[in-house]
């Protein structure tokens, strides 16, 4: 009985601990570029993005494919800084529990 009351309590603080989480998580803001910098993309630690900034040297008719492709790739740089420190944040929380193999937080 002592074993299930522990693990209450346990699952209890799990759930405080990933709410708090969650909050810190929505808080991130990553900034992504691509082209060296001439374009750069941040997103919030919701996935939205948040601000674009493009050198005005790219503002050519001319090069709208270019500038597209840039935008891409920075908004997906931005992408994987953000998945990057979620990852870091979990793994930070669950330092020391023992979950199941093959099982990651969050869900």
């Amino acid at each position: 009985m002592k074993d299930l009351m522990g693990m209450m309590k346990q699952a209890k603080e799990m759930q405080a601990k990933m709410a708090g989480l969650q909050e810190e998580i929505a808080s991130i803001t990553v900034t992504g570029q691509a082209g060296g910098g001439v374009v750069s993309v941040t997103l919030t630690g919701k996935g939205e993005m948040q601000g674009i900034a493009i050198d005005p040297s790219l503002l050519k008719e001319d090069e709208k494919d270019i500038v597209e492709d840039l935008v891409m790739a920075a908004h997906n740089d931005a992408k994987g800084k953000l998945d990057a420190a979620i990852q870091e944040k979990t793994q930070e929380l669950t330092a020391g529990l023992q979950l199941p193999p093959g099982m990651s937080l969050p869900f």
